[in-house]
């Protein structure tokens, strides 16, 4: 914390009373009244302790002295002495707490949601800490959080089991969700313990979405327990998915319990062929692009280990997935931990963001938005990449579209140079030491054309993409 704060005139209008780390239940109006009178009789008050509001520019926020600074307005002045803090890490809730000096401490029931409150906002703080800014003992600490930490711990148990039967190693587990590895061994010991209210459950008979509900587990977590010990052919009939036999995968929808709601979102259905057909059951399997999460979803009900990566950091609802942007140009691409791992993936997956569609849904930097020719480059330095990371026996899954630039020319208007046809990555990836076993049609949904938009485009003889591949490759070793 800043041994040497500043004292400074401040219009009052700049500071705000943020209720988050307000440690009291409300304002005492006739303090304030008191205050005022006090005011305006010139009786001198120490300056209130503000902080920079983190998300308000040019704005401060009270830390100490809510009555005074409700009376000041109430007295009309216009700026105030104010003492600037920059608590460096400190919970500005319990430095607020602690703070609370004067005629009127916090009373009891506003200790202990303060205490409660500071727990929610960071569940690291021991209660030791916590029960030094509120002036209580950790044991009282102990009994205000008592259901908040067991949450937490539940939480942290359905982390690690999920991420465990993706098959991550414990020091990854550990980094990603910022614990000790010894917590996490120590965790891991416990996982049948984990395991089974939501086992126990389905032994009963309740459905796989009940169990799910009542556990607050996803769909995919529970159906790794349902399906355990399951043949690959059990699991696609329980699931309620039919195997197709040839070489065209067609379905109209994504099934919902698989993956989020994301731009691009791909059937669980497919990336379940994908692993019945190419790989076996405790394969690694590698997603770089995870997305919204289709592929490990799919991986725990089909029982393969699953390393993925995304740009987007989700913690909270994807600790499976570790962030990472794929800058192959840039620097530090050699130092993904994944990468030093001597396991390396069965199989590699790889649905990419495609070239224009739902560039506008993407993030500014998802390779989507970049120029055609510099998103064929990435491609080109991708797959050279995934080539000297993959084994022998790998095999890559790549998932993609035509693409061709339809919109309002008809058919027999376009031109080779303004589309990326399948040829275009075929070439890239033999070019890049890649050779393909099977292309596999598996193509979107024309229902997401809407009848005025198909009435107009027939009208005008546009011939519309539904057109989705999925090639199947192996390194070429120059055997």
């Amino acid at each position: 914390m800043n041994k040497s704060p500043c004292t400074i005139s401040i219009p009052i209008s700049d500071i705000l009373l943020d209720e988050t780390i307000y440690p009291r239940d409300r304002i005492d109006q006739r303090r304030v009244g008191i205050f005022a009178e006090n005011i305006r009789d010139g009786f001198p008050f120490d300056p209130i302790i503000v902080q920079a509001h983190p998300e308000k520019s040019g704005k401060y926020r009270l830390l100490d002295g809510a009555h005074r600074w409700s009376a000041y307005k109430a007295a009309g002045i216009e700026k105030v002495q104010a003492i600037i803090m920059d608590l460096d890490g400190t919970d500005p809730l319990l430095y607020a707490a602690k703070r609370a000096i004067g005629p009127r401490q916090l009373s009891e029931e506003e200790t202990r949601n303060t205490a409660r409150r500071a727990f929610q906002n960071n569940p690291r703080l021991s209660s030791s800490a916590i029960g030094k800014a509120i002036g209580r003992a950790r044991q009282t600490v102990d009994s205000y959080i008592a259901d908040l930490r067991a949450a937490v711990q539940m939480e942290i148990d359905v982390k690690i089991f999920r991420m465990h039967r993706l098959g991550i190693p414990q020091a990854r587990i550990a980094k990603r969700l910022g614990q000790v590895r010894e917590t996490i061994r120590d965790h891991l010991a416990e996982m049948l313990m984990t395991a089974n209210p939501p086992n126990t459950d389905l032994s009963r008979g309740f459905t796989v979405s009940q169990v799910a509900e009542k556990h607050g587990w996803t769909e995919p977590m529970v159906w790794s327990l349902a399906l355990e010990g399951k043949g690959d052919l059990t699991r696609f009939k329980m699931l309620n998915w039919g195997l197709r036999t040839w070489d065209f995968w067609g379905w109209n929808d994504c099934d919902r319990r698989f993956g989020d709601d994301w731009p691009g979102r791909i059937p669980a259905q497919l990336i379940a062929h994908i692993l019945y057909y190419f790989s076996k059951q405790n394969d690694l399997v590698f997603d770089p692009m995870a997305g919204g999460g289709v592929t490990p979803d799919t991986c725990l009900a089909f029982n393969r280990r699953c390393w993925s990566l995304d740009m987007m950091d989700r913690p909270d609802t994807r600790p499976e997935t570790e962030p990472y942007y794929w800058d192959i140009q840039g620097k530090g691409v050699e130092d993904l931990a994944f990468l030093n791992a001597k396991d390396k993936p069965d199989l590699i997956i790889f649905d990419p963001p495609y070239f224009d569609k739902k560039a506008k849904a993407y993030s500014k930097k998802s390779i989507s938005k970049l120029p055609r020719q510099e998103y064929l480059k990435f491609f080109a330095d991708f797959f050279a990449f995934m080539k000297r990371y993959a084994k022998e026996t790998t095999t890559l899954a790549f998932i993609i579209a035509d693409w061709r630039n339809f919109q309002n020319k008809p058919a027999a208007d376009e031109v080779p140079e303004d589309a990326i046809s399948i040829a275009d990555y075929l070439n890239i990836l033999h070019e890049t030491g890649w050779r393909h076993t099977h292309i596999i049609q598996a193509p979107m949904s024309s229902e997401r054309f809407e009848a005025g938009v198909v009435s107009a485009m027939q009208k005008k003889k546009i011939l519309g993409v539904t057109s989705r591949y999925v090639i199947i490759l192996k390194p070429h070793t120059g055997k």
